[in-house]
């Protein structure tokens, strides 16, 4: 073989190990979610990638044989085509026997060379820089490759099976996406720019709201402003006055007796149409949503969403109140700061004559 076409073997052999570098590199970083978007794109090779992902075992096979055989045979190319001319060179300078070792070593360090920058480093890190371009574009080739060499992959993919078994592992891929994974997703976006960091925090709370507990978002019972049944108009009104809010529990002869509640804009309309008000009147108060205070924030939307209500009382394993959560505190929790003390007094009084009533 002479060496020209010594050259041309190497360069196809350093060809076929790159190929079989992007098609490992690319399958493993392949995002699924930005397949799936391909495939309702309409792009089907997109969809065989999925399906390899699921079942690599044959896919990594070929790869693997590919790229020993690929590297075996162009250290034997290599060293038989380069060999001789170095020797020769170096036979300028040095003995013969030196020569041959210096020659030899010369060869098998340029070989390596090739075969590390050309058909190593350079594919994978285009691999990973387009995984799922090049995924979906060395599927195909890669499964005449399985097709052809399909005797020899059926019989290391079985015994890399039998040794997955023997050791009681699991060859299939997990793709299940939890809550740490969208997290940490939400935090290399805030790192890149794009995401804010208010953003970020906004959607971390959203997850939060499954662990944290109704206590920690609720008006503790001794901040609570609530009526008894039978007070008379003259207490209502001074009691809405010292406390302005937008929803009072009403109660019999105690908190821990609570019947239900009113709401603060029910009040003022009887106010201003100079209407006498009593709770006693079951138009005016309506039925109130009891939480117990061991479900999680989440848990309490879901009650809120069922009963079509914004407010309830929470109590403990004896009955007894412990505090009122809105949904304005729930989502307190989520916005931050976005959403303020300030929007929980939708009644304000600005002298004795007037007040400023939230109209939503």
């Amino acid at each position: 073989m002479t060496l020209t076409q010594s050259l041309f073997v190497i360069g196809l052999l350093i060809a076929a190990s790159a190929f079989f570098s992007m098609a490992e590199i690319s399958l493993a970083a392949a995002r699924r979610l930005r397949l799936r978007q391909l495939v309702d794109e309409g792009d089907l090779r997109a969809e065989r990638v999925l399906r390899v992902q699921d079942q690599p075992g044959d896919y990594f096979t070929v790869v693997q044989i590919g790229q020993n055989a690929v590297a075996i045979l162009g250290g034997i190319v290599g060293e038989g085509a380069l060999s001789p001319y170095f020797s020769a060179l170096m036979e300028l300078w040095v003995s013969s026997s030196t020569a041959q070792t210096v020659g030899f070593l010369a060869s098998f360090t340029l070989i390596t060379s090739l075969f590390i920058l050309f058909s190593d480093l350079f594919p994978k890190r285009l691999g990973m820089a387009r995984p799922e371009r090049l995924a979906v574009a060395l599927v195909q080739p890669m499964a005449w490759c399985i097709t052809l060499l399909r005797p020899v992959v059926w019989l290391y993919s079985r015994a890399a099976d039998v040794l997955f078994r023997v050791l009681g592992l699991s060859s299939l891929r997990d793709d299940r996406i939890t809550s740490d994974d969208i997290l940490a997703t939400m935090e290399a976006g805030a790192r890149a720019g794009v995401l804010a960091a208010r953003e970020q925090q906004v959607i971390t709370n959203v997850f939060e709201l499954d662990t944290r507990m109704v206590s920690s978002a609720m008006s503790p019972r001794d901040r609570v402003a609530f009526f008894l049944r039978d007070e008379p108009d003259s207490v209502i009104r001074l009691r809405i006055a010292a406390e302005p809010f937008s929803t009072y529990p009403v109660c019999e002869r105690d908190i821990d007796h609570v019947v239900g509640y009113v709401d603060a804009k029910d009040l003022f309309q009887r106010v201003l149409n100079n209407q006498p008000i009593s709770l006693r009147d079951d138009t005016l108060v309506r039925k109130v949503l009891i939480v117990p205070d061991r479900l999680t924030l989440s848990e309490v939307l879901e009650q809120f969403r069922q009963a079509h209500e914004d407010f309830a009382v929470i109590v403990n394993e004896y009955s007894l109140v412990v505090g009122v959560v809105t949904l304005n505190d729930v989502m307190s929790t989520v916005m931050g700061d976005l959403v303020g003390a300030a929007d929980e007094e939708l009644i304000v009084r600005r002298d004795e004559n007037s007040w400023l009533i939230d109209g939503v």
